[in-house]
This record gives C-alpha cells, structure tokens and sequence, in this order.
C-alpha cells in the first residue's frame, strides 16, 4: 500500500498517478467523488481526461475493501482517489439531514473507522500495488465551525492510520513527491 498526500492543488493526484503508471501497466482506478453540480463534473472530466484510456474506472465511496477484494484483476495495481473525499460523502450520507450543530461525531467517526480498516485490510491483502490519496489537513489553522473540525479530526486519524500501515508513504509540495516513508 502506498499513500500520496499533500495539500490541496499540491499535485499529488498527478504524483501518485504517475507512480501508478511507472509500476502497473493496468490500474482500476476507484473514484470517490460525487459529482454534485456542473463545476464538479468538470473536475472529473478533466480528471478522466488526464489518465490513461485503459485504465478501469470504478466511481463509489462504499465499501472500497470490497471494491478492491472482488473488482481487481489479476495483475492491476489500484488507484484510490481520494480519502477525505471518502470521508466527507460518509460523513454526509450516514448523517441524513441532521443539523452539524447537534450530530453526534462519536458513531460516524466509529462508522468511518471501520471502512477505513477494511479499507487498509484488502490493500495490505491486495497481490498488486493499492495507491491511496488523501489530503494533509494538518497544516493550516483550526477551523471555526464545528463540523469543519470534526472532519480535520476524523481525517488526520484516518490518514495516521493509513501512513502507519502503508508501504511508502509520498508527501507531495508543488508537484514535488518527497518518500517519507
């Protein structure tokens, strides 16, 4: 397993897509947004448009360790795009419509805990490489709204977990990849 972060716009989609293509000659490639409005879309257009035509694309932010365990052909390296993408959708999708001032973060991070182990436990189990990338929300400043904090939590742990069980791990600053681990 090998994880890729970095800021937003820092280029680690590109890195880690890069590294994917030096070492696999085929990719399923896992999609985790969800396109919401038309500027979205186009993010995803030029996402698909900046990868290779052969690569296999699987679009969901479900049960990825499942994903990975039954869709990966033998041979096909894995490229996960991106984590606190997955995150915000879980969060969103297992909250309903519950106001952020009163939801109870405790279950949903328990809830995002446990697709992320098993997240972790196919790529450890995968025969053929599982590049994972997220962004490094640890950076900046604490945010002011409650939900915005929860999800720089529930991201760090998520991403200290995948770091700590990852193979390599890339930090990527302006289009730079720097191995960290």
């Amino acid at each position: 397993m090998i994880l890729v972060t970095g800021g937003a716009r820092s280029g680690k989609s590109a890195f880690g897509e890069k590294l994917a293509k030096t070492r696999c000659e085929q990719v399923l490639y896992i999609a985790t947004s969800v396109i919401t409005d038309s500027e979205m879309a186009a993010r995803v257009a030029r996402h698909k448009t900046q990868r290779p035509a052969h690569w296999r694309t699987w679009e969901g932010f479900q049960q990825l360790g499942d994903v990975i365990r039954q869709q990966v052909k033998p041979g096909e390296g894995v490229m996960l795009e991106c984590i606190t993408t997955l995150i915000a959708n879980l969060l969103f999708e297992q909250s309903g419509a519950e106001s952020p001032d009163t939801l109870d973060f405790a279950p949903l991070e328990a809830f995002i805990d446990q697709q992320i182990s098993d997240l972790i436990d196919a790529s450890k189990s995968c025969r053929t490489p599982v590049y994972i990338v997220t962004n490094e929300l640890g950076m900046g400043i604490t945010p002011e709204n409650r939900l915005a904090r929860h999800f720089v939590d529930i991201a760090g742990r998520a991403n200290q977990r995948l770091a700590a069980a990852a193979d390599e791990v890339w930090l990527v600053v302006s289009g730079i990849g720097v191995r960290i681990k």
